[in-house]
């Protein structure tokens, strides 16, 4: 039902949007105008932005959640509609929370937009949504085993790829090469800008595989939503967390926060996670059920909810996936 009244929302944004769409249209970059390239969330937009360098000045890059929305609740408005129809590139995760693109671009008006789905183009890599020992399911307790749908389920999809810096290396030269593609006379400016940002991707990696390898821990524990399982098992941690990373719950039950808590004893571990933007109760809540209730809260960012005064005052994804490092460097020890 959800999906049937974004589409009918969509559609009637299309429709009005139409005599807007039809003159912008006919100032696209074919006769030299800027480049127009639009990105749902930030992530995308700080890839592109890196791609870009000095030819950042003569294109229009546009964040369409810059204001703090959470992907999984955003709904686009009526101008991010013009900006998607009209746009040379367009940029968008593609999972379960997306389920609005494909109305938004059926009528879009330049027929030449490079489209970049970030979980098409990952293919076999992307990962199903997991339930976890402990962690509070979508269906009712008991309904299936842990990590298992029905057949009448299509399965979901953990969207979260942007935090695995694997993924981040392979999407940028994609999207390297696609730019290249719309905009010819700077195609080896965007391979070299691309290769030597991917060079700062692997870097991090390599720290990160450092730190962890050194860590005295390999497992952490969210008393919050889980976005990042792409992370975790690219370095060969393992988690326990209440809720997945899609879930839009925010109380958890009593069994849930034992579960936890007991976990927090047995594996002596020094930290609790969340993720950014949150209360940190559920956190909380469970330090206070432990044995020795001295555990610190630590948060990792997930990048869901990035804003434009963020990006404006120095946010970049490598600068966050930094943060997050001496944060793990330090639920780890």
């Amino acid at each position: 039902m959800k999906k049937i009244i974004t589409s009918l929302m969509i559609i009637l944004m299309i429709v009005g949007a139409m005599t807007a769409c039809s003159q912008n249209n006919s100032d696209n970059n074919n006769d030299g105008k800027k480049l127009s390239i639009v990105c749902t969330i930030f992530p995308e937009y700080d890839w592109v932005k890196q791609i870009l360098g000095d030819h950042l000045e003569n294109t229009d890059l546009t964040m369409l959640l810059d204001n703090g929305v959470d992907l999984h609740s955003y709904q686009p408005t009526t101008d991010d509609i013009v900006k998607i129809s009209n746009c040379d590139m367009f940029i968008y995760v593609g999972g379960e929370s997306d389920s609005w693109v494909e109305d938004a671009l059926k009528e879009a008006t330049n027929k030449n937009m490079v489209v970049i789905n970030l979980l098409d183009f990952l293919g076999d890599t992307v990962k199903e949504e997991e339930v976890v020992q402990g962690m509070e399911g979508e269906h009712a307790e008991g309904e299936h085993a842990e990590g298992e749908h029905s057949e009448e389920e299509d399965p979901e999809y953990d969207e979260h790829v942007w935090l695995s810096l694997k993924n981040a290396s392979t999407l940028t030269s994609f999207i390297s090469e696609k730019l290249g593609e719309i905009d010819e006379k700077n195609a080896a400016d965007y391979k070299a800008n691309g290769t030597s940002y991917i060079k700062q991707l692997d870097s991090l990696d390599k720290n990160y595989q450092k730190t962890i390898k050194e860590g005295k821990h390999k497992t952490l524990l969210f008393g919050d939503r889980f976005p990042f399982r792409y992370l975790v098992d690219d370095y060969g941690l393992s988690y326990y967390a209440a809720f997945v990373g899609c879930s839009a719950e925010t109380e958890a039950s009593f069994k849930t926060i034992a579960f936890l808590a007991k976990k927090v004893d047995n594996l002596g571990l020094n930290s609790i996670m969340t993720i950014e933007g949150t209360d940190h109760k559920i956190a909380q809540t469970i330090k206070e059920n432990t044995a020795t209730k001295d555990q610190k809260i630590l948060s990792l960012d997930s990048m869901q909810s990035t804003t434009s005064k963020d990006v404006a005052a120095g946010a970049t994804y490598l600068s966050i996936m930094t943060d997050n490092l001496k944060t793990l460097k330090e639920a780890l020890k």
